[in-house]
């Protein structure tokens, strides 16, 4: 692993990590990440694509961690990320990287870079990883929509005023964030149609000019990322071919996967491979097993475009 750094448009510095055998000279594969996730949870991950032929690249958006404690950081917002943090990567990978196809994972938050910014452009395809409209009405189970809304109805709001970072890590729901981003993010799940709903995004008209082959994955058990959050998601890549498909967990074999679970090492052997196959596929690469018969746990929902 190789660490490096690039600098974003608004003069900050975004970390990442190029992962890569010394003779590869495949394709790049970028990792977006979720939010509150940092770039180590993909690791495992990475070295499975590396088997591949692939290399690849993880980062954390900034602010995540630790540095969401750092003054210069704490203005960071969600829209951010995607305007700056993912620009940023995207323009080291095409500077140091040159003469390779770009593609990328969009794992939940990470799928947003895809459709914003005009971060889809330097492409070949990408994969959405439980990447969904977040708006709440479409979360399942009224347990569920009551804890989410109390967080960022009650506890977002007052923690904010204390602080210009999330606590996420202290109330065990991931790593610490800057709390502008957090007030961002509730804002949006109380829309009818997530961001798509936010006059000053513009999120709907930006989708609608990706034109790449997308990868769509969601699982049974995911109570953020449900089939309906993700296909309202889907339907704004109105020019794309998507290739959309849902799991069974159960049938699977591997235990639980909900909204974070697919990058677990226990799925090597069963998830793993359809994307990595998928995205060789794509990107016109040649490697072993790039014809892996798809069955059991996945079920094919169809594609638009």
């Amino acid at each position: 692993m190789q660490q490096h750094t690039t600098r974003c448009a608004d003069g900050g510095e975004v970390g990442l990590t190029l992962h890569s055998k010394d003779s590869n000279q495949g394709p790049v594969v970028l990792i977006h990440p979720a939010t509150a996730v940092r770039e180590s949870m993909y690791w495992p991950f990475a070295a499975f694509l590396i088997t591949k032929g692939f290399r690849v690249i993880t980062y954390n958006y900034r602010g995540v961690g630790p540095s969401a404690r750092l003054p210069s950081n704490q203005n960071l917002t969600m829209h951010g990320w995607m305007t700056q943090d993912v620009p940023a990567v995207t323009a080291w990978a095409e500077q140091s990287l040159p003469d390779a196809s770009l593609l990328a994972i969009g794992h939940s938050l990470g799928g947003h870079a895809i459709g914003l910014g005009g971060n889809s452009k330097p492409l070949t395809a990408a994969a959405l990883i439980a990447s969904h409209a977040g708006a709440l009405r479409l979360v399942r189970g009224r347990a569920e929509r009551l804890r989410i809304a109390t967080v960022f109805r009650a506890i977002v709001p007052t923690l904010s005023r204390l602080s210009g970072h999330f606590p996420a890590r202290m109330l065990g729901i991931g790593e610490d964030i800057p709390s502008a981003a957090m007030r961002e993010w509730g804002r949006w799940i109380v829309m009818k149609d997530y961001f798509f709903s936010d006059p000053l995004l513009d999120a709907a008209r930006q989708f609608a000019e990706v034109d790449i082959p997308l990868l769509s994955i969601g699982f049974d058990d995911d109570p953020w990322a449900t089939a309906p959050a993700i296909d309202l998601f889907n339907a704004h890549f109105t020019k794309a071919t998507v290739d959309r498909r849902q799991i069974d967990p159960a049938a699977n074999g591997n235990g639980p996967i909900g909204h974070m679970g697919f990058f677990r090492d226990r799925n090597r052997e069963t998830l793993w491979p359809q994307v990595a196959d998928w995205l060789i596929r794509q990107a016109n690469f040649p490697t072993v097993n790039i014809d892996q018969e798809i069955s059991g746990p996945t079920r094919i929902l169809g594609g638009q475009g």
